[in-house]
């Protein structure tokens, strides 16, 4: 088990750690290419949606063949798309690239692909709390990585900055030669009681899974519209540039402290009063900062709190989809909730490109979040954890 945390966690740091700082090259490429801000948001809105899109597949193909072959793959993926990103000739390469080709190599290289490796080999009354470690280990990801893309973007450019990270992110095809599983060998999938098209099904149906699915709508749109338009909007409020990236950096650190107990306090209490409780949060957190005079203290204190629940979401969701239809497609499953969050980060970073430039200003997509924050901590609260019923089976009380 340790070995899974570790190289997952290692993983997962890479690869989201350099995705959170991508709202840093917003103002440098689009001042070098001449473009307004609605063509980068475009391009990360397309980003995310890709992610959620290839996600299904990378999750379906790692359940059939095991996580190393889709990690490989996402690796050289990502890679390409950064030096793509690092030499945009026209609007649509960029989209391509940025967007399209990233997204795929994420929705490989992150949470779906690493939660089923967890899910098949920890048990199931560790599952939760191994799960916030790795998320624990994408938001230490962040706080390492955002002040190194500043310093490379500050001292070196963006471009170069990219093709630094493009070399960086090919660190994970070698890591995932430690996460080989040897139900795996020679290609072959465990036997499941379970097709594809029987699980989804069954997952579409039940009505617990469709209200997590709408809670992690709303932790996508929020956390890539802060993500990626908080520089500029801190900017705009006449804030230096390295508070934006220190902000940033925060979220990653108290994330590391909010997903580890998330994933803890899910072993030991209902994990839809932890979804509840961080959305109705992220709310209030949200209407503070908009209220209170802007300063870099309270951005800092904000970028705090909201740390704690940036990313405190996924474990409690991902180990809920567990429990509730076991881990055998757990890979796939865990795909279709993220699409869901995908979609969401999809609205959120382009509405916020969309009404800053129709506006001039992001206080609608400010209050759209708020309002997002409060419904998601409603519909959570329903879910039904138990294992789900199925005929000819004795499903056992579900952990806690």
């Amino acid at each position: 088990m340790a070995q899974v945390l570790i190289v997952g966690g290692l993983i997962v740091t890479l690869s989201m750690g350099i995705r959170h700082g991508f709202g840093l090259w917003l103002l440098p490429i689009t001042q070098a290419q001449g473009w307004t801000r609605d063509t980068f948001a475009t391009a990360m809105a397309i980003q995310n949606l890709s992610w959620g899109v290839f996600g299904v597949f990378a999750g379906m193909l790692a359940d059939r063949f095991g996580a190393f072959k889709v990690l490989v793959g996402g690796a050289l993926l990502y890679g390409l798309g950064l030096l793509g990103m690092a030499l945009p000739e026209s609007k649509l390469g960029f989209a391509l690239t940025a967007g399209v080709l990233i997204g795929a190599a994420q929705a490989g290289t992150t949470y779906a692909v690493i939660y089923g490796v967890i899910g098949r080999q920890v048990s199931a009354e560790k599952r939760s709390w191994a799960m916030g470690i790795a998320a624990a280990a994408g938001s230490f990801g962040q706080f390492l990585m955002v002040p190194v893309e500043g310093f490379l973007i500050r001292d070196f450019g963006w471009q170069t900055a990219l093709f630094v990270l493009a070399a960086m992110v090919l660190l994970i095809a070698p890591l995932a030669l430690f996460l080989r599983e040897p139900g795996f060998a020679g290609g072959a999938a465990p036997k499941r009681e379970q097709t594809i098209l029987q699980a989804l099904r069954e997952a579409f149906a039940y009505r617990s899974f469709q209200l997590l699915m709408a809670g992690y709508f709303v932790c996508g749109f929020q956390v890539v519209f802060i993500g990626v338009h908080m520089p500029s909007y801190l900017k705009d409020m006449g804030l230096e540039p390295t508070v934006a990236s220190t902000a940033l950096a925060l979220i990653g650190l108290f994330n590391v402290f909010g997903t580890y107990a998330a994933g803890s306090l899910g072993q030991r209490m209902p994990k839809r009063w932890i979804l509840s409780a961080i959305y109705f949060s992220r709310a209030v957190a949200i209407t503070v900062f908009l209220l209170v005079p802007i300063s870099p203290l309270s951005v800092y204190v904000f970028a705090s709190v909201m740390g704690v629940l940036w990313l405190s979401t996924v474990p409690p969701t991902n180990a809920v989809v567990a429990q509730i239809f076991g881990v055998a497609h757990l890979s796939m499953l865990g795909g279709f909730v993220f699409f869901s969050h995908q979609v969401g980060s999809f609205m959120g970073v382009w509405l916020g490109g969309v009404l800053y430039e129709a506006t001039g200003a992001y206080t609608v997509v400010w209050i759209i979040a708020i309002g997002l924050g409060v419904l998601a901590g409603l519909v959570n609260l329903p879910v039904n954890e138990g294992p789900i019923a199925r005929p000819n089976s004795n499903p056992q009380p579900a952990t806690a």
